[in-house]
């Protein structure tokens, strides 16, 4: 196999598909990127066997072929050379001379016909939308996700697709977070399914503002097409929770509030918070909002916002990073709290189509 690529191409697409290797893989052979080198067109290929991503990018092939070649290893050099076009020159014992400018390496491969093939894979529903709205939706509720994998199926990010439109949801228990977003085309009509957070993350570092992306939803795999890369994963598999229980059907209050500075002073009150002090308290009295917190080890701290608040003085307690969270994620200038009282769930509304139910803290 003999070819030729611009580097800045390779680049590209050797640092996006090498991002979902593994560090601690087994088998030699899921460091490697596959190479397939055909008709103009070099395809990269690398998989952790939960996902597999591929890419194709033009070059001049002189001899067509294929090898594997360790991903990493591949993108240092790279990112070295200085050269306009990198020279690959692949033998039968799968050694690769690789050239660019001044530089020469060698490096050693693995055979393309040992790397594991793709999983079949039936698509049942497709959704087009702006990689720019889903990849806000990605960001504005992946915090919320479960961490503990006994838990398997909150750990993922529910994705409800109806005819509407698109609702993301994740929750640990405490929290829920949901983003809702009319899609430019929805086929194969109304369903459900559970993508990994690592998988989220994944594709939305491919994502950019203005083009059109398609994701396939199958029983038991789901697929990115963004740009010129394809990202497939297995889902979760499993019965996600009934999460518009968590809503409450009204609530007694709204408060409009500053986004910047109510997770400014957040932050600053929760400076004197301990282990065995962490939650902050809100109190709502006549259209001002008091923060406090206070831990014997460090001390205390308070602060205020006016807002437009007019009725019964009454306070609500809450994690701080909980609190933060969903305000860190959003790009609107104010937010609205929803509260019936000190004990049942809050919600935060934060620009269109976003909810968030977070459960107060109970003061002992």
């Amino acid at each position: 196999m003999k070819f030729s690529v611009e580097r800045e191409k390779l680049q590209r697409a050797l640092t996006h598909v090498s991002s979902i290797i593994g560090s601690r893989s087994m088998l030699p052979l899921l460091g490697n990127v596959l190479i397939n080198a055909q008709d103009g067109v070099l395809t990269l290929t690398t998989t952790d066997l939960e996902m597999r991503m591929t890419t194709s990018i033009e070059a001049d092939i002189e001899e067509a072929g294929s090898t594997t070649l360790p991903a990493r290893k591949l993108v240092s050099m790279v990112n070295t050379m200085t050269g306009a076009k990198v020279n690959f020159n692949v033998n039968d014992h799968d050694q690769a001379q690789v050239s660019c400018g001044t530089g020469r390496f060698r490096l050693l491969g693995l055979a393309a016909s040992d790397f594991p093939e793709a999983a079949d894979f039936e698509v049942i529903r497709e959704i087009k939308l702006k990689e720019g709205d889903f990849k806000r939706m990605i960001g504005h509720v992946s915090y919320a996700a479960c961490t503990d994998d006994s838990r398997k199926v909150l750990t993922g990010v529910l994705m409800s697709v109806r005819e509407s439109g698109l609702t993301l949801v994740t929750t640990d228990g405490k929290r829920m977070a949901m983003q809702e977003v009319a899609a430019e085309e929805i086929s194969g009509g109304d369903g459900d399914a559970i993508i990994a957070i690592r998988t989220m993350a994944e594709a939305r570092r491919l994502m950019e503002n203005d083009r059109v992306m398609t994701l396939k939803l199958g029983e038991k795999q789901c697929s990115f097409v963004i740009g010129n890369f394809t990202l497939t994963a297995k889902l979760i598999e499993g019965n996600y929770p009934n999460y518009r229980q968590v809503i409450p059907s009204g609530f007694k209050f709204t408060v409009e509030i500053p986004t910047a500075a109510l997770l400014s002073k957040i932050e600053a009150v929760s400076l004197v918070l301990s282990e065995n002090s962490s939650f902050i308290v809100m109190d709502f009295e006549d259209n001002k909002l008091k923060l406090a917190a206070s831990s014997a080890e460090v001390g205390d701290a308070n602060d205020e916002i006016d807002v437009e608040y007019s009725g019964d003085d009454f306070n609500v307690s809450f994690n701080p990073a909980f609190l933060a969270d969903p305000l860190k994620a959003t790009d609107a200038e104010m937010v609205k709290f929803k509260l019936n009282d000190s004990v049942t769930p809050v919600a935060i509304e934060a620009g269109e189509g976003f909810l968030y139910v977070i459960m107060p803290i109970r003061k002992k």
